[in-house]
């Protein structure tokens, strides 16, 4: 029997992770076209250490709440069941107990509500930890790599391989035949080269940007390289991808580069590209195929249960995790 409350990691205000806590409030309610899902896991990204900190001051400006989250249970990714579908909508193509990955608002709880439209099935073989991966960072190196649009044998350039994104943007750039350099920390290596880079450069003891190198495309996860250093890497007529970024400080924290890229794309020949990645199931359905054949898999760094969440959105933060943290349930 379902219960009335539930678990679930709230903020009323902006700050530290350590500001987290977990509370008991009311299970939601499914509306037509909405599912209600038993949550198993949850994925933790860096958008969760955003939203947690309210940092960079312009997402408030956004709509995301200005004094603190509009939303007041954190979470966006996670895989579980179905445990009940929104009545009044009998073409909802759900049923209790069919195993879902995807992401809504509030995902870090027992229970989350999520449109029945933005759902996929969790492929058989697949466990709740490695779909609960999937959302938002799979998602985000999959539209990241339909922008670069590599040929194959290109030779393309992921800087933060070793990351939530990055790591599946490698895997996806080998999946279409793209000779990949992957950018990481030394004793992150081993991992980018066993997800079948050509080359890892620990950028440590190497500076990629004056290596001399020329790449076909660039896709940056770690955001805190100027537009114009990575122009100068990139072939004539490439590629650029930003994803996010990190070094433009509180107030901007990095967003300009991805407004500069949108700005200077339609003056050059070379393709510059500020992601704003958007969930789509369409996308989820190609990363659950990649999941099920083998193409994708997840790399899980840590799993916390859901009371240390405070600790997995600080080791997100502070830039350690190779590959995804999850929360379990």
């Amino acid at each position: 029997m379902q219960k009335d409350t539930m678990r679930a990691v709230v903020q009323n205000a902006y700050g530290p992770p350590s500001e987290l806590r977990e509370r008991r409030i009311p299970v939601p309610t499914p509306g037509d076209g909405e599912v209600l899902v038993r949550v198993r896991a949850a994925g933790v990204d860096a958008g969760t250490w955003h939203l947690t900190t309210g940092r960079p001051y312009l997402m408030r400006l956004m709509g995301f709440g200005w004094r603190g989250p509009k939303a007041r249970v954190r979470g966006l990714a996670f895989a579980g069941e179905v445990e009940a579908v929104g009545t009044g909508n009998p073409t909802v193509p759900w049923h209790v107990g069919d195993p879902v990955f995807g992401s809504a608002d509030g995902a870090l709880a027992e229970f989350v509500v999520a449109k029945s439209t933005g759902l996929v099935r969790i492929p058989d073989g697949i466990g709740q930890v490695e779909a609960a991966a999937i959302p938002i960072s799979a998602v985000t190196a999959l539209q990241a790599m339909d922008a670069a649009a590599p040929s194959p044998s290109d030779h393309i350039l992921v800087i933060g391989a070793a990351g939530g994104v990055g790591h599946f943007a490698v895997q996806l750039a080998v999946a279409r035949g793209a000779r990949v350099t992957g950018v990481c920390s030394g004793p992150k290596a081993d991992l980018v080269r066993s997800l079948g880079v050509e080359e890892v450069v620990d950028y440590t003891t190497m500076d990629i940007l004056t290596s001399g190198r020329r790449f076909d495309a660039i896709i940056d996860t770690a955001g805190n390289r100027p537009l114009s250093a990575l122009r100068r890497i990139l072939s004539p007529t490439g590629t650029v991808v930003l994803v996010g970024g990190e070094a433009g400080g509180p107030l901007l924290g990095g967003i300009q580069r991805t407004m500069v890229a949108s700005l200077l794309d339609r003056f050059t020949r070379q393709h510059l590209v500020g992601l704003i990645a958007h969930e789509r199931q369409q996308d989820l359905e190609t990363l659950a195929g990649l999941l099920a054949d083998g193409t994708l898999r997840p790399v899980i760094d840590t799993v916390y249960p859901l009371e240390q969440t405070a600790e997995a959105v600080e080791h997100i933060g502070a830039g350690r995790a190779r590959g995804k943290v999850v929360v379990t349930l």
